[in-house]
């Protein structure tokens, strides 16, 4: 039996300039997402950790934002507690209003975590912290620009939006490529990372 998702899809169908805009690119996208088996996905998300922890000994991050994974978003959970273990300082973020830059908290192995009206997972009692060196940014979708489809809340966007701008690496598994042109007030990451290696 295949472990492909078992959503077959042409690349190439997956385009603007073919009539499918972002709205209907991120539906296609999240089913793929959702289609992929269980088996793989663990696999991915292997493969995953130890890719991203590569790029964060290259880059000798000081502090790191990461995310707690929903949707099918892919679970790094095992490799935040090795940084934690390693005393990296962590963060998650948080949703203070629909207009706003996120905003992160400290998160350590042992917090309470309780979701949100939004489904997205933070801390029961949240301590505040300044904004991490790089941030780890799930995707729903990426294109050869280091370009990241989102959900379309521009959380991210505002957040990268100020300046300093923290390092950047968007998380995604290497089937969800895509093409698709960049906003005016899109950001490209500074790297893409996929179970196969670094865009």
């Amino acid at each position: 039996m295949s472990l492909e998702p078992s959503i077959a899809r042409d690349p190439a169908a997956l385009t603007p300039e073919n009539g499918l805009d972002k709205t209907a690119l991120r539906r296609s996208l999240l089913a793929l997402r959702r289609g992929i088996h269980d088996q793989q996905r663990r696999e991915w998300d292997a493969a995953l950790c130890d890719q991203v922890l590569f790029w964060l000994d290259l880059q000798q991050v000081a502090s790191l934002g990461i995310y707690w994974p929903m949707a099918g978003e892919p679970d790094l959970r095992a490799l935040y507690a090795t940084l934690a273990a390693r005393g990296m300082p962590l963060a998650l973020p948080r949703v203070t209003a629909s207009d706003a830059p996120l905003q992160f908290a400290q998160w350590a192995p042992h917090h309470e975590l309780v979701k949100d009206t939004m489904g997205v997972s933070n801390h029961a009692e949240p301590q505040l912290v300044e904004r991490p060196a790089a941030l780890l940014i799930p995707c729903v979708g990426f294109n050869a620009g280091r370009y990241r489809l989102g959900y379309g809340g521009g959380y991210y966007d505002r957040t990268l939006a100020a300046t300093p701008r923290p390092q950047t690496v968007g998380i995604a598994y290497r089937c969800l490529a895509a093409e698709f042109a960049a906003a005016p007030h899109d950001v490209a990451l500074d790297a893409i990372v996929t179970e196969a290696g670094l865009l």
